[in-house]
C-alpha cells in the first residue's frame, strides 16, 4: 500500500468496512460520476431526466469544493460509494448532494454521511431541500432531526420541501 493511501486510511473515520473523509480535488471526477449514477433514481421519481444534478459539470463541482466541504465514503477497495456537500453562508449551513451508490442504499450510509457533515459545523442552523416526491429522503432527514419550514413550486409538476435543523 502506498504511503499516500495509508495516510488517507489513517485520516478517515472508519464506518464498518467503509470510511468517510474529506474529498480531495483528485476525487471530484469520481464523485461526479457517482452523482450521475445516484441521481438516476431521483430523475425516475420525478419522471424528468433534466434535473440539475444530472447536468452538473466538473467545473461546477470544483467550485463547490472551494466554497465548502465535500465528504466521500469509500469501501474497503477504495471505491467512492457515497458523498455529501455543505457550505456555510451567514448563520446557515446549506447541505446538498447527499448520494449513495444504488448498490449500497438502505444500509444507513446516507445517515452516516449526514451525521458526519454536521460535525464540521458546530452550533449552527442546517438547511436542505428535496422533492416532495422523495419520500425516503424526507423520512431520512426527519429521523436526523430536520423539520419542514417551507415548500416551493418549481414549474408545473415539481415542488421542493425545505427542511432545517438547529443545533446549539
Amino acid at each position: 500500500m502506498s504511503k499516500r493511501k495509508l495516510f488517507y486510511m489513517e485520516e478517515m473515520q472508519t464506518v464498518n468496512e467503509y470510511a468517510i473523509s474529506k474529498a480531495g480535488l483528485e476525487d471530484l471526477q469520481e464523485i461526479l460520476n457517482l452523482q450521475y449514477l445516484a441521481y438516476q433514481s431521483e430523475a425516475a421519481v420525478l419522471d424528468n431526466k433534466d434535473i440539475p444534478p444530472l447536468k452538473q459539470t466538473l467545473d461546477k463541482v470544483i467550485g463547490e469544493y472551494h466554497k465548502g466541504i465535500i465528504l466521500k465514503m469509500v469501501d474497503a477497495g477504495g471505491l467512492i460509494i457515497g458523498s455529501i456537500r455543505a457550505w456555510e453562508m451567514k448563520d446557515t449551513v446549506h447541505v446538498g448532494k447527499l448520494m449513495v451508490h444504488p448498490d449500497y442504499r438502505h444500509h444507513g450510509y446516507g445517515t452516516k454521511l449526514l451525521g458526519e457533515i454536521e460535525k464540521y459545523f458546530s452550533q449552527k442552523r442546517y438547511e436542505l431541500f428535496t422533492s416532495t416526491l422523495s419520500i425516503d429522503n424526507i423520512r431520512l432527514y426527519q429521523r436526523k432531526g430536520y423539520r419542514e419550514f417551507d415548500r416551493r413550486s418549481i414549474g408545473d409538476t415539481l415542488d421542493f420541501v425545505y427542511m432545517e435543523k438547529v443545533i446549539g
